[in-house]
């Protein structure tokens, strides 16, 4: 074994602050095992829709999705098993909100955001993750406070990378309360839903309306699972795409 290949075989892990361990696992046709594809499984990427937000100074990588979410990766926590889908990005954060008449995030002075879905790789979950980037973190704590002050304002991002439509009030359980976090000048929002809740939908496109006809990105096998076991797994899910998607800005 080449001395690249046994650097590639340790994995990355850190504890999630619920409890739990969070690990990325290798994936075969990665470079590196864990740290992306190689150029035959990129043709495998999930789709991206938007441009990516401008670089900066203090952030020379940050809302970069292949170098903090490559397609390959492998996030596992507990009884969940997840890999990166659909992708949305942009600099106008209005673009996440499901009302996109209200304020919050332009007063807040957000300034990009990163709204990645993540699919269970044998289990009925997907889960939905928007990272959003502030100037300072007095800014960032405004908009967590605003954003807990109105659950479900964020859009949920499908495998599609489609937007899903909200939720109907009063939904019995059709998914997680959102996960909002604080980390730095970054805010991150994440929810799980039970996948058949969303049939596949056509291919997303850059004005956020699907075309039709597309297969689904990930078919998923949607075993029988008790209401309990479900709430369970939807709750790990979350707890371990928040933190997944937290912890490279801890110390920014």
């Amino acid at each position: 074994m080449t001395t690249r290949r046994v650097v590639g075989w340790i994995a990355v892990a850190g504890v999630v602050a619920a409890g739990g361990w969070i690990v990325t696992r290798p994936t075969p046709g990665d470079y590196i095992p864990g740290l992306g594809p190689s150029s035959k499984e990129a043709s495998k990427t999930p789709p991206i829709v938007g441009d990516a937000p401008p670089r900066t100074v203090a952030d020379p990588e940050a809302l970069d999705v292949d170098a903090y979410f490559p397609a390959q990766r492998i996030v596992e926590s507990g009884n969940y098993k997840g890999k990166r889908s659909g992708v949305r990005r942009g600099e106008n954060c209005t673009e996440v909100l499901q009302d996109r008449n209200l304020e919050l995030l332009r007063e807040a002075g957000c300034r990009g955001y990163l709204a990645v879905s993540f699919t269970a790789q044998d289990k009925p979950v997907l889960s939905s993750v928007t990272l959003l980037r502030f100037a300072d973190a007095p800014a960032a704590v405004r908009a967590a406070e605003s954003l807990r002050a109105k659950p479900g304002s964020v859009a949920f991002i499908l495998p599609d990378a489609s937007a899903a439509p909200a939720l109907p009030a009063g939904a019995a359980r059709a998914a997680t309360e959102p996960r909002v976090e604080l980390v730095g000048h970054y805010v991150t929002v994440t929810s799980s839903r039970p996948a058949d809740a969303h049939p596949a939908a056509g291919a997303a496109t850059g004005t956020g309306s699907p075309s039709p006809a597309a297969p689904p990105v990930s078919p998923l096998p949607v075993p029988s699972m008790s209401a309990a076991n479900l709430d369970q797994l939807l709750d790990e899910a979350t707890r371990a795409i928040s933190y997944t998607a937290g912890a490279p800005f801890i110390w920014m």
